[in-house]
């Protein structure tokens, strides 16, 4: 597999600070922090501008910027239970992950961070799994990690946590949808334990954050994006794994799914997801044969949409034309452009601010709508 990071330079101290200011930042998500640091060059700058761009994007109140004492204190603690917080552009960092549109601008990482840079496959699926399913799923996960791949899955009850256990020798990831110190389930702190010897665990979420609902699919994005195929082995239909089998079909990866009984609710969506196109499972020679010739392919860092330049340099008349577009019924980005008759540099600025100011809310398929 190529290696993004075979030369990759290291973040200075102070820049690792100034990212991690900005990325805990209210309103600055992954694609909006890519935004910042793509147009003004470095955190630092990014955070000089940002009380200017929330102003301009006509927030009704404060918007809180990450401290530099609470940055500070957030990676002295990491320090202290061996977490390192990786970026897209260093070592260590897994390089598909990196290639995602949204991937997290700092990465928390414990355990072993060489795993990081091997061939993974993703392993997920119901938390109240079958006998069979559990059985299954573990004898998948050994002979991939056999095979020299190392198995990454959510840490969940049910397969998810088979396939960790099946590879603790060979190497497993565990994504995490809390913090560090707040693992989901409780009673996988020990598993976890165990798999930080041969594998690692990473999230995006800050020490102390305890997971919400809403939490799960976001971890579930990077399970995906970090792979080079996600296998679903029983889910339900409504399941969180065929969230993940949806987002790893947009991110471009493999999706396999393991056949189950008709009569069975828990194969339900497994069995949806080969009648729409997944491969079909039996063993882990049907992944490894798929996989092998994406693995000699290098991995592609594509020219996103959100990689134009923005424009902040906008007349008043041509914002508030942009704003006016906007409403409660989501608009796509095409449209914005087309009716503001603006370029789309300045479209993009203005959508920013808007954001940054908590007033702009996105939808799926790339529609926006004013809070």
């Amino acid at each position: 597999m190529h290696d993004h990071t075979a030369s990759a330079p290291k973040l200075s101290d102070t820049e690792r600070l100034n990212r991690l200011r900005l990325i805990r930042s209210d309103n600055v998500g992954p694609r909006t922090f890519a935004s910042l640091l793509r147009h003004f060059g470095n955190a630092a700058t990014a955070l000089e501008r940002l009380p200017d761009l929330i102003r301009r994007g006509g927030a009704s109140g404060s918007r809180r910027i990450c401290s530099e004492p609470d940055a500070a204190a957030e990676l002295a603690a990491c320090a202290r239970i061996g977490i390192r917080l990786v970026a897209p552009d260093e070592a260590h960092y897994p390089p598909r992950l990196a290639s995602i549109d949204d991937a997290p601008p700092l990465l928390a990482v414990r355990g072993l961070l060489d795993a990081l840079a091997r061939p993974m496959i993703a392993i997920v699926g119901s938390r109240n799994a079958s006998g069979a399913g559990l059985k299954f799923a573990s004898q998948l996960a050994r002979d991939l990690g056999e095979a020299g791949f190392v198995v990454i899955s959510g840490l969940a009850r049910g397969i998810d946590q088979a396939a960790h256990r099946a590879t603790l020798a060979s190497g497993t990831i565990a994504v995490l949808a809390g913090g560090h110190d707040k693992i989901y389930p409780p009673e996988h702190v020990d598993l976890l334990a165990a798999l930080l010897d041969q594998g690692a665990a990473i999230s995006e979420m800050p020490l102390g954050h305890v997971p919400r609902a809403r939490d799960f699919p976001r971890r579930n994005r990077l399970i995906s994006g970090a792979s080079l195929a996600v296998v679903v082995v029983e889910a339900a239909h409504r399941s969180g794994s065929l969230i993940t089998a949806r987002m790893a079909a947009e991110q471009g990866r493999e999706v396999f799914a393991v056949p189950g009984s008709p009569i069975d609710p828990r194969a339900a969506g497994a069995n949806d997801l080969i009648k729409q196109g997944a491969t079909l499972v039996t063993d882990a020679a049907d992944i490894i044969d798929a996989v092998q010739p994406i693995m000699e392919r290098p991995v592609r860092f594509g020219v996103r949409e959100d990689d134009e330049p923005l424009d902040f340099a906008t007349d008043a008349g041509d914002r508030a034309r942009i704003v006016n577009l906007l409403g409660p019924s989501p608009i796509s980005m095409d449209d914005l452009i087309r009716m503001a008759d603006v370029s789309a540099s300045v479209v993009r600025a203005v959508l920013l601010e808007l954001e940054l100011a908590g007033r702009l809310e996105r939808h799926g398929g790339g529609l926006m709508s004013l809070v």
